[in-house]
This record gives structure tokens, sequence and C-alpha cells, in this order.
């Protein structure tokens, strides 16, 4: 283990309050993944930025373990565990590596920043290659789109594809998010019978999911996020990407302007795919997880 004060010394590095809540969370998360596909292996991979833990999942059909395997890339705030309803699916059909981000809670230590669009797609880069992973279909939802579309347009050359969930990235963060954002997590401490209501008017999963709000709430008292949020991407940058696009939006999103990016993307991005799932907001691989499994696995299947 590295040496935490030295880390805590250091500006847009994260760091958990103490080991007490660490251990809280670690255990918070380990009750949501058993509600995923049970994992193959874990394994930490140095880079430059500091020690990166990931999960392995693989198809039991020997034929579908050779199929370009899959890397998840997470939203902020949280860890791999947020993949469990997508997991089974997608290993029941290929290998999947599902990475818990350096700066966000999950089992990964951070030593140096990698919020500069250089560090992270380097950061990346370098966690697939101590993986073994010449090849990857890149799947990022919210800040982890942000991390796979950067990594499009800076590192692509280990990329078949990549899957942008609601990702950020593609215009700067308003207030209305954050206040989506706020009021979900207040929402949390709501009494038992008001969630259901609460968790329809927010497009809030988590509050109706207990195992799913443990954790979150658990990530929020227990680890201290020091990144500022990255900007996105400009037309011209999005113009290089030349890996192959899916981007899927929630009709209600509060993070991007649905409607706007799924005309504007593919006009800047050749030939990117982009859908609209509706009745969701921002966590469409949550609220509607079979159907975007289906659809991520046709797209990779199309594209191979």
């Amino acid at each position: 283990m590295p040496d935490t004060a030295a880390i805590r010394t250091q500006a847009d590095v994260g760091r958990y309050v103490s080991d007490a809540w660490r251990e809280r969370y670690f255990a918070a998360c380990d009750t949501l993944y058993a509600l995923g596909a049970t994992a193959l292996a874990e394994e930490d991979v140095e880079t430059s930025f500091g020690t990166t833990h990931v999960y392995r999942y693989g198809p039991a059909d020997p034929a579908a373990r050779s199929r370009t395997p899959v890397a998840l890339v997470h939203g902020a705030g949280s860890c791999s565990a947020m993949w469990y309803p997508n997991t089974p699916d997608l290993s029941a059909e290929r290998p999947v590596y599902a990475i818990d981000t350096l700066g966000d809670p999950g089992r990964s230590v951070q030593r140096k920043p990698i919020h500069q669009p250089e560090r992270a797609a380097q950061w990346l880069d370098e966690t697939l290659d101590a993986l073994g992973l010449d090849r990857v279909h890149l799947v990022g939802a919210s800040y982890g789109g942000w991390l796979a579309l950067n990594q499009a347009h800076l590192r692509p050359g280990r990329l078949a594809s990549v899957t942008l969930l609601d990702p950020g990235g593609l215009e700067k963060v308003g207030l209305r998010f954050f206040v989506w954002l706020f009021a979900g997590l207040f929402a949390t401490f709501a009494p038992k019978a008001l969630r259901p209501r609460l968790a329809a008017w927010l497009e809030q999963p988590v509050l109706v999911m207990p195992e799913l709000r443990t954790m979150i709430r658990t990530a929020v008292r227990a680890y201290r996020i020091r990144r500022p949020s990255p900007l996105p991407l400009s037309e011209a940058e999005l113009s290089t990407v030349r890996t192959p696009v899916y981007l899927v939006l929630g009709k209600r999103s509060l993070l991007v302007h649905p409607q706007r990016q799924v005309e504007r993307v593919p006009r800047l991005i050749a030939g990117a795919r982009a859908e609209i799932i509706p009745s969701t907001g921002h966590g469409p691989w949550i609220d509607h997880a079979e159907e975007v499994n289906r659809r991520m696995l046709e797209f990779m299947n199309a594209v191979d």
C-alpha cells in the first residue's frame, strides 16, 4: 500500500477519509457485486498514475472466449459494482473487464492526477496494455463516457469500438444536472414509503434499490474525489474520432440534451450510431439493462 500521508498532500488525488470507511464501502460494493455475474478473477495492474483494480468475467462457451473483449469504465463517484445489471449478459457472450477508475471510490489506488485528457488517455492505455488487451470494445457510462470518448480521440489504437452510455464529454455540464444529483442524494434519506414516488420523479433507480442506495450513500461518506469536472470535447476534436461509436442516451437525461446530441454526434463522427432510450433519464444501462445489453452486443457483433 502507498504512503497514505503522502497521497493526502497531493492535489487532485482522490482518497478515503479513513481505513474504516474504506472497508465499509468495500462491504457495500461486495453486496452489489453479488447481484451480477461472478468474477472469474480480480487483479491489480500498475500504471504511471497508480494501481488499477480490475474484475474479469468470461463466457462459459469456449468459442465465445476468443471474441474481442469488452472493457467497462464506470461513472463518477462509483466503482465497477455499478455494472451488476450488465455483467451477466455481456460476459455470457464475450470476455469482460470492469475497471475501477483512479480517483473514484473502488479498489484502485491513485497516486497522481489523471483528470487532464492526455493523462487520462495514458492511464487507460497503460491499464489495457498491462491486461494484455490489444483490442477491446470500450464501454463508458457518464464520466466513464468522457474517458471512453477521450480515448477514442487521443489513443484509439486498441479500440475496436466505443459505446457511450449517457456520457460526459459532449457538452458542458449544466446546473440542472447538479441539482438533480443533489436532489437524488437527499432523497436517499426519505422515508421508505416515499422512495418509489421520488425515484420515478427524479429518474433515480438508486432510491428503490437498497443495495445500490447503500453503496452510493457510503461512497459519499467514505471517499473524497479531488478532480475537476472534465471539459467537453470540441467539435474539431470529435471530428477526429474514427473508431466506431455507439451513443445511447436517456430521453429525460439532464446531463446532455438528448435530441441535440443524437443529431449532432453522427454529423461530427462519421458512421456513429446514436439512439435515445425512452422512459429513462441518466441511467439507461440500469433502468433498461436487458434492452441496452442487447443493443450493445448487437453493435459489437456488427463491428466485429
